[in-house]
Formats: C-alpha cells, sequence, structure tokens
C-alpha cells in the first residue's frame, strides 16, 4: 500500500473503535484523523509524510525533544532487568528509589518526599486525599474545602475535574467532588478592565481572602493554583498575584498546592515555575515533562509540613496506584532529568532560548488579530481579538481559535486555541531557527484566518 492508502486504512480502523480525548469524535470521524507516525527533534510526521513544526511538545511534555535514543534505552535496560513490579507491601525498585532523591534535589526547599502517580489527573486526585487526610490527623476534618480558580485546568479524572474551573467539563458526567469552590482568575489582559496589571494582581489574589472568610476559615484545607494557567490559555499572573495569594495562605494556615504539571522541568526558565514566582508549596503535583512524555509518570512532592504528619501520625495511607514508581517510567525520568541537567537545558531557556523565543514572538504583535504576546520561559499565550485598542474579544469565543488553529495546521506549525488564546509550548531544545520558521508558519496562519474574517 501507498502512503495514502495507509492512512485511509488506519482512518477507518480509527473511526470503527477509538473514542479519542477531548474530541467531537463524529466530527473527527466525518474529517478524519491526522495519523503520526514517527518524529525528532522538534518535528512530527503524519502517515502521509507531511512533517509539522510541534510548538506544543506534544501536549506540553516533549521537553528534551523527540527521538532521544538514550531515553528509548533506559527503558529497554530496566524492562530487561525488572520490568514491572509494585511498590505495595514493603517493596520497593531501584530506580523509583533513586528518582525520589533526584526529585527531592532539584524541586524547591522543604519539599523532601515523593508520592507516585502516572498522570498530572492522578497526581491531582491525590493532593485531594491528602489534604483531606492531613486535616483529619490534625484533628480539624472540617477543613474540607479546597478552593481553585475559574478556567483552570487540574486533570480529567472525576477529582481532577472538580478541582478545575472549566464549566464545559462541570457540564458532564454528574456528580463532582463536594466542598471544591472556584474563584476568579488572574487574567489581566481579558478581565483587568482599566486597572494596571499589578493592582489587577492584588484584587485577583485578594478573591481568596474573600472566599475564606464567606466560607469560614475552619472550612478550608486548601488553595490550588497552576504558577501559569497552561490550557486555560497561558494565563500568566501579573507580579503581585503570587505574593498575595501566599500572604493570604499563611494568615489563614491554608495549605498551598502549586501545580506544575506543565510549568514544571524547565518550561518557565527555572527547574519549576514556582522557581519562577518564588511560590513556596505545601504540595506540589507534577507530570508531563518528568519524563518528557516517553513514559507515563507522576508524582506529587510532599512539603516537610504534610509529610511529617502523614507519614508519623497516619498509619496505613489506604491510596496508590498499580502502575505508582513503575521501574521503567521511573528511569526514563531519571534519564530525562539527567539529560536537563547535563545539557542544561533550564539555563538555557532562562539565558538564550528563551528570550530569543520572547523577542520573536513579539514581532507578532503588529498584527491586526493579536491582542498582545505574553511569554515566559518557553510558553507563550496569544489572544485573538476583535479590536485590539479595547482589547475587545470576539462574540462566539472558541470560534476564530479554532478557525486559526486549523490555518496553523494546514502550515505546517502545531498551535493550541484555548478558546480564541493561540498557545505556544515547545521543546526545549529547539533552536533559534527553528523559532524563526515557527514565527513565519504561525503569521500565515494569522494572515489566513484573519482574511476570512474580513480584517485583512
Amino acid at each position: 500500500m501507498n502512503n495514502f492508502d495507509k492512512t485511509a486504512y488506519w482512518q477507518d480502523i480509527d473511526q470503527a473503535h477509538h473514542i479519542h480525548p477531548f474530541t467531537d469524535t463524529a466530527d473527527l470521524n466525518n474529517r478524519g484523523t491526522r495519523v503520526i507516525t514517527r518524529a525528532e527533534g522538534v518535528f512530527i510526521e503524519d502517515s502521509n509524510g507531511k512533517r509539522y513544526l510541534d510548538g506544543m511538545a506534544g501536549l506540553w511534555c516533549v521537553n528534551v525533544g523527540y527521538g532521544r535514543k538514550e531515553l528509548a534505552e533506559a527503558a529497554y535496560k530496566q524492562m530487561l532487568e525488572l520490568p514491572y513490579y509494585n511498590n505495595f507491601f514493603q517493596c520497593a525498585n531501584t530506580p523509583a528509589i533513586e528518582l525520589s532523591k533526584v526529585l527531592a534535589e532539584i524541586t524547591p526547599e522543604g519539599l523532601n518526599h515523593v508520592f507516585y502517580a502516572n498522570s498530572g489527573s492522578e497526581a491531582n486526585d491525590t493532593v485531594v486525599r491528602m489534604v483531606h487526610q492531613y486535616w483529619n490527623l490534625k484533628g480539624k476534618p472540617e477543613r474540607t474545602t479546597i478552593i481553585s480558580r475559574k478556567n483552570a485546568y487540574h486533570g480529567s479524572t472525576v477529582a481532577g475535574a472538580s478541582l478545575g474551573g472549566m464549566s464545559g467539563m462541570h457540564s458532564q458526567g454528574g456528580a463532582l467532588v463536594r466542598d471544591i469552590v472556584h474563584i476568579d482568575q488572574p487574567y489581566w489582559y481579558g478581565e483587568g478592565g482599566d486597572h494596571t496589571p499589578e493592582e489587577f494582581g492584588l484584587i485577583a489574589a485578594r478573591k481568596l481572602e474573600e472566599k475564606i472568610k464567606e466560607l469560614g476559615a475552619d472550612r478550608v484545607g486548601a488553595f490550588i493554583g497552576e504558577p501559569i494557567q497552561g490550557a486555560g490559555g497561558v494565563i500568566i499572573p501579573p507580579s503581585t498575584y503570587w505574593p498575595e495569594i501566599q500572604r493570604i495562605c499563611k494568615k489563614y494556615d491554608i495549605l498551598l498546592i502549586a501545580d506544575e504539571v506543565i510549568c514544571g522541568f524547565g518550561r518557565t526558565g527555572e527547574w519549576f515555575g514556582s522557581d519562577t514566582f518564588d511560590i513556596k508549596p505545601d504540595l506540589m503535583p507534577m507530570a508531563k515533562g518528568m519524563s518528557s512524555g516517553y513514559l507515563p509518570i507522576s508524582a506529587v512532592m510532599v512539603g516537610d509540613r504534610v509529610a511529617d504528619v502523614l507519614i508519623n501520625e497516619c498509619g496505613e495511607f489506604t491510596h496508590g496506584f498499580t502502575y505508582s514508581g513503575h521501574p521503567a517510567c521511573a528511569a526514563v525520568a531519571l534519564e530525562n532529568i539527567r539529560i536537563l541537567r547535563e545539557e542544561k537545558m533550564v539555563e538555557r531557556v532562562k539565558d538564550d532560548i528563551g528570550p530569543y523565543f520572547a523577542k520573536a514572538l513579539k514581532t507578532l504583535e503588529d498584527h491586526p488579530l493579536v491582542g498582545a504576546v505574553e511569554t515566559v520561559g518557553l510558553i507563550a499565550g496569544m489572544p485573538l481579538v476583535d479590536d485590539k485598542k479595547t482589547r475587545k474579544m470576539f462574540d462566539k469565543p472558541g470560534t476564530v481559535g479554532t478557525m486559526c488553529r486549523d490555518a496553523c495546521v494546514a502550515n505546517g506549525v502545531i498551535m493550541r486555541a484555548c478558546g480564541d488564546r493561540m498557545v505556544l509550548s515547545p521543546p526545549l531544545c529547539i533552536t533559534k531557527e527553528e523559532i524563526d520558521e515557527l514565527v513565519k508558519r504561525a503569521r500565515a496562519a494569522f494572515d489566513e484566518t484573519a482574511k476570512k474574517l474580513g480584517k485583512m
């Protein structure tokens, strides 16, 4: 079969049997699945041989890039030696043990214990269990409420979707986890009105204190937030936001959870978004860049305050997963972190390629559709707007973003649309020449979109 015959064959099977995540499957079946068959560096290739510059590093996760033989070899070697054993029943495996030490070294001070899971969603499920059990053991079982934010994303399991603040997810699947409430997000560009970013950062943060007072501080156990909201559209908080959030958490003795699933492992130019924004979390779920997506693994870093209670006062913590601390996944994560360290990828994002990325993308601000270009490290958000002067959004949120996303694919670049915000999160190994090519392809897609809207 030639490539096109093979593609049709795979599309037929996919249509017959595969229900895709976060997808209108009926619409997909009408359009046909794009079958991705190989990848190298920052490029992916489909079954018809078309190459795309992957501006999203998969799903925010392929930090070291595609095709790293070291990671494949680490998995192969470990699978020959010990392909699987559980971490229940007084057992452990050496890769998980070694990874625990390395994670304690690279994460913010005070995070010295690790609980393993397999995805960001599972890590956040674990966080909910830990918050409730911590306060039970502290003799305050009524402190069950976790405060999150509107438009936040913390996974798609029942607990993860409950923590997240996306109404479209809340409308599906029945009852959500109780005692999770949401406050406004720190989205200055879309919601800041006439306030300066610094003023709005304080206003948004103080919504937390208002909610605590409304509920009663004796009922609130924790606040959870992504250092930068990823799937919400790369919402970068004003500089005043996180210091005020931390002041409030400390004042009311509330646990602080920094969800690092997207921001972690170099994305922001530091090892973690918590380093970038000087956040001191009690709990820190993480995943994605932990293994650069090569094998599924996640973890919750547990701060000393919480770990001391869970370890010394809990007895058996009745929570875990069959694949918690899977030896092959842990071996790949160890090798991935070694690459990040030895090739100084995190430092490169901060001092070299990150600033170049920001400067190159800023050239798109002259485009009639692009309201702003907001970046930190190698993550960017660009709102598409109806009127740049007034920051007026389009009337039907998501329509223009979807149109632009499809134009990006047609032009050979993968860029995600979160509503009408176009977002980028390329592999950390991207070169300056590849960034120039990314910007060139993005501009072509923006031009096509603007022409369809009659704005060019």
